[in-house]
This record gives structure tokens, C-alpha cells and sequence, in this order.
């Protein structure tokens, strides 16, 4: 019995002086370590891996590919180039009321009783005319040139809301392409996660074996296993959503296999707010829109007002009678001439209406008011929007900035507080802690590096500012 007790002393000190000698190892390790990497680099801190299955996709598209796929392809910018194409034939159209509009007729009359005047017969009892009249305004109160103006404008409107369309679709595929690579470096991060969880269970199995922890350490250990695994299926499907999400943009059928390829990194901005505000009014299409709207409002109080001043138009009319369907000859005519013509002009001049057209003029003027009003509160939403893009920037930045010195203190404190449990200095409970602020490290990391390019993509479209690939220099 006292030899079975020594050689249990013995064997207890053996596993002791092992456990803390790979404790000292560790800690060896861990003086060795690097010191905290630049922000520039703190995606590296974090997994970002593919798949084999993303590897052998049918085809491999990155956050530049994928915006103009989209832009070729998407079904809502197509129809707003339809629309931009019918913009372009109503100007054509209303040009065309510059020119003289050309009527034509031709019929057949029967008479009932022939014709007769002074007891001889004076026209044909079966008649046959053709006409022609060739109308040509000369001014009809700056209407014509007001409302082709105003076509021009509507076109240029319709332009910028082609272009409103396509950011507003770069804005989805960016946020969603960027939210994808975080789906996917969650998926790796709990992956990391499983695996250090079964690492520590194995651990956790073999001291519980010869005696030296109890049945709970691997029971708690088995538990949060478990909720990692069910934490990393969550996070897979959330990948599939997104990826189908995705294709959805892409007009891509939503069950295609596709490597959507990129990272998650930091990107410098180093524009001002004065600069990106100066940027937005020029280029963001909703100001360009209300500025048109004002244009095109303007056009509407000259066109009201053509009801004030005199519409003058010059006519040629052509016309030739006779008893045939040719019409060549009539013999009830001076020298059997079936035709005859004249030119002349007229000027037709509403004087009084009971203030029809005053008042319609001014209900022009007041909606002149009323846009530019509207335009003055586009702008400030747009400034608005700038504004708080920016400062979400700059919070993701300095978000970046923690992260990574969390995701640093993380991996050490695992790696100590497993080398302290190998040691027998430490509980498992210090071990799961350790590894759950890892884990928590990581995904805030993640979700700083994400909500970074989001704001920086968000930020470009709030400027009007088309950038497929997010380039900042």
C-alpha cells in the first residue's frame, strides 16, 4: 500500500514538473511574440480564407467585377435606360413642333339631288377631293421653345436618376459584397473558435482520466463546444443568404456557385468634410434632379404666360375637285382646272379670360417656390448624410484601432491561461473565459474592419461618387 502511495506521488510530481515546464515554454513563446501591427494591417489579425467549395466555383468575381456585372445586368438599371432612351424621343418629338405639321384629305361625296344653279347643272352629283394644308406657327408666346426647353431638362433629370439608380445599386452590392467577406470571416473565426474548444475538451478528457479534474470541467467543456458548433452553423447559413442575396443583384441565378473574392481591410480616407461637401454638389444626382425640378418649373411659368401674348401662324392650303377618283379634271372650273391654292396668315388673341391665364401663371410661380424650397432641404439632407457617414468612419477607424490591440491581449491571455490550466495553477472556467474574450476579440475586430468599408462605400455614394472598387488614393 505505502509503495502503491509513493509511486502515485511520484507519478503526480512527474506530471507536474512536465505541465510546468511547457508552462515556462509558453511563456517563453509569448515574450517572443510581436508587437501590435500597424492598423494598416490589423486585417491580418483576423482569418480571412476561402473555402474549398468557393475555390471550385463556377466562376470568381471581386467587388469591382461584381459592380459592373450589376450595372450591365441588373434589371432596375436597365429599365432605367429605357426610360432615359423614351426621355430622348420626347425631345425629339417636341422639337419636331417647330417645323410646319403637313394635313392631308381625301374622300367622296354623293349628292342627292345633282347640283344646279341658274337651271344648269353646276357641280359633279358624284364628287371626289383631296386637300392639303401646311401649317406653320410662327410665335405663339414662347410656348413652343419653353416646352422644348423643358423636354431637354426632363431628359437631363431622367439622366440623373439613371445615374441615382446606379449608385443606389453599387451602394447594395458593395454593402452586401462586404458583409459576405464578414460572414466568411465569422465562419473562420468560430471555426478557430470549435477547434481551440476541442483542443482544451481533449486536454480537459485526459486529466480527468488519471484523476486530477472532475467530471464537470468535462461536462462544461462538452457544453460550450457544443454552443460554438451551433454558433459556427449559424454563421454558415448566414454566408448562404448572403451569397444568394447577392446573386439576386447580380441577376445571377440564385443557386450559382460563386467566389465572391476580397478582403476585409483599412482603407485611408483623407479627404476634408468641406471637400466632400463640395464634391456632393456637384455630383450627387438627387441635387442635380431638384436643380432641373426648379429648371422645369420655370419653363411652366413661361408656358402660362403664353396665354398672355397673340398666336400667329402663316397656312397654305391646296385643294382639287372633279367627278373622278383622280381628281385631273373638273369641267364645272375655269379651263377644267380641278385645283386651286392659297396662302395666308392669321393671329389669334385671347383678350379676356377671367384671369384664367393670370392666375394659372401664378400657381406656376408659387411651384417655383416651393421646389427651390425643396431643393434647399435635399441639400441639407445631403450634408446631413455626409456628415454622419463620416463620423461613422472615423468611429470603424478607431473601433479598427481597439480591436486589434484586443484581439493582441486575447491570444495571450488564451495562450497563458492554457498553459496556467497545463500547469494545474488554473481552472477550467479561467480557460473558457479566455477563450470566449478571444473569440469576442475577434468578431468585434471583424465587425470594425466591416463597418469601416461600409461607411467608406456609403460615404462615396453620399458624393455622388461612383467607386466600384473603393479606392481612396
Amino acid at each position: 500500500m505505502k509503495r502503491n502511495i509513493s509511486f502515485l506521488v511520484v507519478l503526480l510530481f512527474l506530471l507536474s514538473m512536465a505541465s510546468f515546464a511547457s508552462a515556462q515554454q509558453a511563456e517563453k513563446k509569448l515574450g517572443e511574440a510581436k508587437a501590435p501591427v500597424s492598423m494598416e494591417e490589423a486585417n491580418t489579425q483576423v482569418p480571412q480564407a476561402e473555402t474549398q467549395e468557393e475555390k471550385e466555383a463556377d466562376m470568381t468575381l471581386t467587388l469591382e467585377e461584381c459592380v459592373d456585372l450589376g450595372l450591365k445586368q441588373n434589371p432596375t438599371i436597365i429599365a432605367a435606360r429605357k426610360d432615359l432612351l423614351a426621355a430622348d424621343s420626347d425631345v425629339k418629338r417636341q422639337r419636331g413642333a417647330f417645323g410646319a405639321p403637313v394635313t392631308t384629305t381625301y374622300g367622296y361625296t354623293h349628292y342627292g339631288d345633282q347640283p344646279r344653279s341658274g337651271g344648269a347643272n353646276a357641280d359633279y352629283q358624284d364628287k371626289w377631293a383631296f386637300t392639303v394644308n401646311v401649317s406653320q406657327p410662327v410665335f405663339r408666346g414662347f410656348e413652343l421653345l419653353s416646352k422644348y426647353q423643358k423636354t431637354k431638362l426632363q431628359r437631363e433629370s431622367t439622366e440623373a436618376s439613371l445615374y441615382n439608380a446606379e449608385l443606389s445599386l453599387i451602394s447594395n452590392i458593395q454593402t452586401s459584397f462586404l458583409t459576405l467577406l464578414q460572414g466568411r470571416m465569422d465562419v473562420k473565426s468560430k471555426q478557430d473558435s470549435v477547434a481551440r474548444l476541442q483542443s482544451q475538451l481533449d486536454v480537459i478528457q485526459a486529466f480527468y482520466q488519471v484523476g486530477l479534474r472532475p467530471r464537470v470541467d468535462v461536462l462544461q467543456a462538452e457544453v460550450e463546444l457544443a454552443n460554438a458548433e451551433q454558433n459556427l452553423l449559424i454563421a454558415k447559413n448566414t454566408v448562404d443568404s448572403r451569397v444568394a442575396r447577392l446573386n439576386t443583384l447580380l441577376n445571377l441565378p440564385i443557386e450559382k456557385k460563386v467566389n465572391y473574392s476580397g478582403e476585409l481591410t483599412y482603407l485611408p480616407f483623407s479627404m476634408t468634410l468641406d471637400q466632400c461637401f463640395a464634391k456632393a454638389i456637384k455630383a450627387r444626382p438627387d441635387l442635380k434632379i431638384a436643380r432641373k425640378s426648379v429648371a422645369i418649373a420655370e419653363e411652366d411659368v413661361t408656358i402660362a404666360e403664353s396665354g398672355f401674348y397673340p398666336d400667329v401662324s402663316a397656312d397654305f392650303n391646296y385643294s382639287s375637285e372633279g367627278g373622278d377618283p383622280s381628281v385631273s379634271t373638273n369641267k364645272y372650273n375655269y379651263d377644267n382646272r380641278p385645283d386651286a391654292w392659297n396662302v395666308g396668315a392669321s393671329l389669334n388673341w385671347e383678350v379676356f379670360s377671367w384671369g384664367q391665364t393670370y392666375y394659372d401663371s401664378k400657381r406656376a410661380e408659387d411651384n417655383v417656390e416651393k421646389i427651390k424650397a425643396e431643393y434647399d432641404n435635399t441639400k441639407l439632407e445631403a450634408e446631413y448624410e455626409i456628415k454622419d457617414q463620416m463620423l461613422s468612419l472615423k468611429a470603424a477607424a478607431d473601433r479598427i484601432g481597439v480591436g486589434r490591440k484586443s484581439v493582441e491581449a486575447g491570444r495571450e491571455g488564451y495562450r497563458m491561461a492554457m498553459a496556467r490550466y497545463q500547469a494545474q495553477v488554473s481552472t477550467n472556467n479561467e480557460v473558457l473565459d479566455a477563450q470566449s474574450r478571444l473569440s469576442d476579440s475577434e468578431a468585434q475586430l471583424i465587425q470594425a474592419l466591416s463597418d469601416y468599408q461600409v461607411a467608406l462605400a456609403k460615404l462615396y455614394v453620399a458624393m455622388g461618387d461612383m467607386n466600384p472598387s473603393l479606392k481612396t488614393n
